[in-house]
């Protein structure tokens, strides 16, 4: 029979031998060898009260922050741990977690109990306990007050001002600390500070993808090739840099990653299909499927003619119909220039001779003026379809500052979010703007945006549908 752990005896040793050094508990007790810059960040939040890490993608940077949840739960009396992140997505199924995997092979299992909301030192519920707690209200990480707290923040850039704000007042003993760890996606904020203008407050650390043992060199080299040696996108996932926010970038990068980190409960009975057409070559077809204010997952494909995407488009408002019987009315927004005038009109003719009823097809030609509510501030109606998701996806942005939710959700999409924020524009001779020409984005070395196309396809609307009840024949 197993001998019984003495909780007391137990943690007085912890307390005694890892009290400044997580590297050595860390190693003893999780079994875990940390890399370099993960030892200096360990040790930094034992010696510091605010620790700030800026990260490529796939550095073992949940890994740190798990290890220090339980250093600090094992090797101080009494202490509250908050552990949060932007999306309870990220919060439960990537960093708690990882808490309870490294817990489960520990030396110390038996002292502290993991459930989904709370690890507890056992028989100490009410005073020595981590929780997790999403980042989408300040009154979340409100209310905790002890002599030893820890606060850590997963993908702190996407945390909004007013709950980092809130987490930094509530820090305010001596032995009350905070780390921040994520990919660099904002350039402002106060993730964005902790590495500028407020970086003598903290102690600051950048790990590139490159450098790390834990990184696929392959898979990384495939993002540089794909997206160039100093895109944004390279820099945040690769570098571990903020993305440069060049002015003339029509969407900025924190917009669309916002979006495409979101969870939106689709609303309403319409299904709005947006569809760009290619036909032959490396361009895509793709078919953007929003309900409300969310986008699923795109639809994509290769080399079919346009009676091939005429199926494509039919059988993917049909499953979603199939899925969703609340779906009573389908709108298949078409760039109906070059090829996609003859989806237009065969998707028409099936319509009728399939008797789909609450149909429509509505042509976009993103070459023609923009409508008489955008004429005089843009060049043509797809740089007005732009402006109206850009315009949307900055009031989410907005919103999401004042610690409200994020109102739009994209499809976590590398292609998309890369093509939505790589497109230029100008300020025409009329002081209209324009977008940059597909032309001239080939010419840099960029993919056509017909991911990005498709999405905005999805939220474009009619303006004389939108002023009217009255419905076409046969709705």
């Amino acid at each position: 029979m197993a001998k019984p752990y003495n909780t007391v005896s137990t943690l007085e040793i912890l307390l005694d031998l890892y009290w400044d050094d997580p590297i050595a508990f860390a190693e003893d007790m999780l079994g875990l060898d940390p890399d370099e810059w993960q030892r200096e960040v360990m040790m930094d939040v034992a010696q510091y009260p605010l620790t700030s890490v800026r990260s490529g993608q796939g550095v073992g940077k949940t890994g740190v922050e798990a290890a220090l949840v339980i250093w600090f739960l094992c090797c101080r009396p009494n202490p509250r741990v908050v552990c949060t992140a932007p999306t309870k997505q990220q919060l439960n199924d990537v960093l708690w977690a990882e808490v309870a995997k490294w817990l489960e092979s520990s030396m110390v299992k038996n002292l502290l109990k993991w459930t989904k909301t709370k690890v507890y030192m056992i028989g100490h519920e009410e005073r020595w306990f981590a929780t997790a707690r999403t980042a989408n209200k300040p009154e979340n990480m409100q209310g905790f007050h002890e002599d030893h707290m820890l606060f850590v923040v997963d993908e702190a850039s996407g945390v909004a001002d007013p709950i980092m704000e809130a987490i930094l007042g509530t820090l305010s003993g001596e032995e009350n600390k905070l780390l921040m760890c994520g990919n660099p996606t904002r350039t402002s904020g106060v993730f964005y500070d902790s590495h500028n203008r407020d970086r003598s407050r903290f102690r600051t650390h950048r790990v590139d993808s490159r450098n790390s043992k834990r990184t696929s060199k392959a898979n990384i080299q495939v993002l540089i090739d794909k997206y160039g040696v100093d895109s944004d996108v390279v820099r945040v996932r690769v570098y571990g840099e903020f993305p440069k926010a060049e002015a003339d970038a029509f969407i900025a990068l924190e917009l669309a990653e916002l979006a495409a980190s979101a969870t939106v409960q689709p609303r309403g009975d319409r299904l709005h299909l947006g569809v760009d057409v290619a036909r032959f070559g490396d361009d895509e077809t793709v078919i953007a499927p929003r309900v409300g204010m969310k986008v699923f997952p795109l639809l994509t494909y290769n080399k079919q003619d346009t009676m091939a995407t005429v199926g494509r488009v039919v059988a993917a408002g049909k499953e979603m119909q199939a899925d969703n019987p609340n779906l009573r009315f389908v709108e298949i927004k078409v760039d109906d220039s070059g090829v996609g005038g003859g989806v237009t009109d065969r998707l028409n003719e099936v319509i009728v001779e399939e008797g789909l009823t609450g149909w429509r097809v509505i042509p976009v030609n993103n070459g023609s003026r923009a409508t008489d509510d955008g004429e005089e501030h843009y060049e043509n109606r797809g740089t007005e379809a732009w402006a109206i998701m850009r315009d949307l996806l900055q009031e989410a942005f907005s919103k999401h500052l004042q610690g409200e939710p994020v109102s739009i959700e994209l499809p976590q999409d590398d292609r998309l979010v890369t093509q939505l924020t790589q497109r230029k524009y100008r300020m025409t001779s009329k002081g209209k703007l324009a977008l940059e020409r597909k032309e001239d984005m080939k010419k840099r070395g960029l993919d056509s945006p017909d991911r990005a196309d498709a999405v905005i396809l999805s939220f474009v609307t009619e303006p004389e549908m939108v002023y009217s009840n009255q419905r076409p024949a046969g709705w």
